[in-house]
């Protein structure tokens, strides 16, 4: 069930609380091994709320077996578990010959355990009580370093040089203010995919926040005055109810030129 972007709540040990961005565009797989009720509960609710396709382990063993017989993009793990220690779960899931990344949540919040839970091959490592936010930010950074990043992106006419921080339509040099060249960026890694205003929020700011979400029309507007007005074909997207999208109809100048033929 889509959850309101709105709800927010946190975990403290006995109370739940965290927040919710509903959006479900997302593919990725995520493995929760928690072994209280209470937290599956909660991350499974949040993650799936954010888009992640998530399944869940009571225990090691049963750990051990969906990693086996399924690709995950990231595991969560609890390290008190009651069959087994994490750590040991931790090992065995290193051993393979390909493994996604581990992100330890544990009450274990002594520096020897983060130490060696680090050494061990864990990822990242976060204690209990944990703020959601924090939980989700560290999720996606650990699924954006194993994604490809690639220099130049294109989509039609509209090309995107990453590193030299250019934009080109066509044949015309196009000068975009930093958080223009983000947004722009973000959709042109997204061609086809509908962002929510508070996914591009989170993205571009880097923070969840609902009350910066009227600030993303702003700037789509700048957009649009730069790479779609002056062009017959617009590639910058509303999608009613969920935010923008960019992508542009294969050969879609063809028809175009035909259209003004026509009309002329």
């Amino acid at each position: 069930m889509a959850r309101r972007p709105s709800q927010c709540f946190n975990y403290s040990g006995g109370s739940i609380s965290g927040c919710y961005t509903g959006s479900r565009f997302k593919s990725m797989r995520i493995l929760i091994v928690e072994d209280e009720k209470r937290i599956q509960d909660f991350l499974s609710r949040g993650l799936e709320s954010a888009g992640y396709a998530v399944d869940v382990a009571g225990d090691g063993n049963t750990a051990l077996e969906l990693v086996h017989a399924t690709e995950y993009d990231l595991i969560i793990l609890d390290l008190m578990l009651p069959d087994t220690d994490g750590l040991s779960v931790l090992e065995k899931v290193r051993n393979r010959k390909s493994s996604p990344p581990v992100l330890i949540l544990s009450a274990r919040d002594a520096v020897d355990d983060r130490v060696k839970g680090l050494e061990l091959g864990a990822d990242d490592y976060l204690t209990k009580p944990f703020a959601f936010v924090e939980l989700l930010a560290r999720v996606r950074a650990l699924l954006r370093r194993g994604q490809p990043t690639p220099e130049r992106l294109q989509v039609s006419d509209l090309v995107l040089d990453c590193i030299r921080r250019k934009v080109i339509r066509g044949n015309e040099n196009i000068e975009l203010a930093p958080k223009e060249f983000s947004i722009l960026e973000y959709l042109m890694r997204n061609r086809g995919r509908p962002l929510s205003r508070t996914m591009i929020v989170e993205h571009v700011w880097d923070m969840d926040y609902d009350g910066l979400t009227n600030i993303v029309d702003v700037y789509i507007r700048h957009l649009r005055s730069k790479i779609d007005d002056k062009f017959p074909v617009k590639m910058i997207h509303t999608v009613r109810g969920i935010g923008y999208m960019l992508d542009a109809p294969e050969k879609a100048e063809k028809p175009v030129e035909r259209q003004v033929e026509q009309s002329s």
